[in-house]
């Protein structure tokens, strides 16, 4: 009896260390070599049904979370899937559940990452989170209180950045083009008696508005438009024209998630290699926000949103990159033996539930009638 109760101990503690070497909850961290080093940590923990859930953090850029939308784990191997980059983990798990030694994949493309189980002494820290602006009054009619404007000397033919961030709105080579489009929601092509430099030039600009809280996309448009007027002395006309334009339209659908990634009254757009293609990412963004980014930035015609959808959405479209857009300068994706992804149109009805055709239709169009170069800061 003594040498069963003994083989029952041994076995009960080998067990046990099994089950401890399998549990995963806890931060899982590491360093991606993508260009530059990017710390990054999973935070994983019990999820539904007994199965696993995760937060990914890259604290080297971003105090923000990043869903992970699956986390399977069959035998020692860990799989995470983030669709909101475009990216994913797959890694073995050691035997002493210590370590998961795999691969970074985003697109095609793939980076060795080693993710080691953090101990009190060895946790990075995670940033904490900029406390969430309040919004701007919705009827506050902002102006921007500080504004500099700067030669960007880079030689780029393209906007590089253009983003609100908190109260700080931020361009990073930006041309008078870019800046109107925007301003104004138009594409390029609803654009009419703009001189060379208007492309050719480009700049950085900083500014802040002139009262509290987070402005709105109209807010912040509003404080570019004042800026337009001001700085390079911006006079137009509207016209009516009937162009050849890219309109959306359909219903809501189970395929548009809600967001959940980030809060407040600004959209989020990104782009990434996906599988096959290109991925572009819509955060927190209304139907009119991703018409806007898809005719500001990826179509070579206004885009004209026909769906009626309220409601801010996180979405994912994967599509091959056609030569025409991207005002000509699609980006270059890696080879790969993966298929290519469908064309865009047929990636917005099969991913978003979504239909986008070509078609002739009314729409505005801003004639300049003067504009000079910015004064000088």
């Amino acid at each position: 009896m003594k040498k069963l109760m003994l083989f029952l101990v041994a076995l009960a503690a080998m067990f046990g260390t099994g089950a401890r070497a399998q549990d995963l909850s806890g931060n899982w961290q590491g360093t991606l070599k993508v260009g530059k080093d990017l710390r990054v940590i999973f935070n994983l923990y019990k999820g539904e049904k007994d199965g696993w859930s995760a937060k990914l953090y890259s604290i080297d850029q971003t105090p923000q979370p990043i869903p992970v939308d699956a986390v399977t784990k069959q035998g020692s191997t860990v799989k995470m899937t983030i669709n909101l980059v475009g990216g994913g983990f797959e890694g073995k798990l050691s035997d002493d559940g210590k370590t998961m030694t795999g691969t970074w994949t985003q697109g095609a493309q793939g980076f060795p990452l080693v993710l080691v189980r953090a101990t009190p002494e060895t946790a990075w820290e995670i940033p904490a989170p900029k406390p969430q602006e309040k919004p701007m009054a919705a009827d506050a009619d902002p102006s921007f209180d500080v504004a500099t404007i700067k030669p960007n000397p880079s030689g780029g033919s393209s906007i590089q950045q253009l983003t609100m961030n908190g109260r700080d709105f931020v361009v990073r080579n930006g041309s008078f083009n870019d800046l109107i489009t925007f301003a104004y929601g138009i594409q390029i092509k609803q654009l009419v008696g703009s001189p060379a430099w208007a492309d050719s030039d480009r700049y950085d600009i900083h500014g802040i508005p002139d009262q509290p809280g987070q402005p709105s996309m109209v807010q912040a448009r509003t404080m570019l438009r004042k800026l337009l007027a001001d700085r390079f002395g911006l006079k137009f006309h509207h016209e009516k024209r009937e162009l050849s334009a890219y309109v959306l339209s359909g219903e809501a659908n189970e395929k548009l998630a809600a967001s959940k990634t980030i809060q407040g009254q600004l959209p989020g757009f990104g782009a990434s290699p996906g599988s096959g293609g290109l991925t572009l990412h819509l955060i927190n963004g209304t139907m009119s926000d991703f018409t806007d980014f898809l005719q500001m930035f990826v179509l070579d015609k206004p885009v004209v949103n026909k769906t009626g959808i309220d409601g801010r959405f996180d979405a994912n479209v994967t599509f091959s990159p056609e030569l025409y857009m991207f005002n000509g300068h699609a980006p270059k994706l890696p080879q790969s033996d993966v298929p290519d992804a469908p064309d865009l149109f047929t990636a917005i009805q099969q991913q978003m539930g979504l239909k986008l055709t070509a078609e002739k239709t009314d729409v505005d169009v801003i004639v300049v009638d003067h504009v000079e170069k910015p004064s000088a800061n």
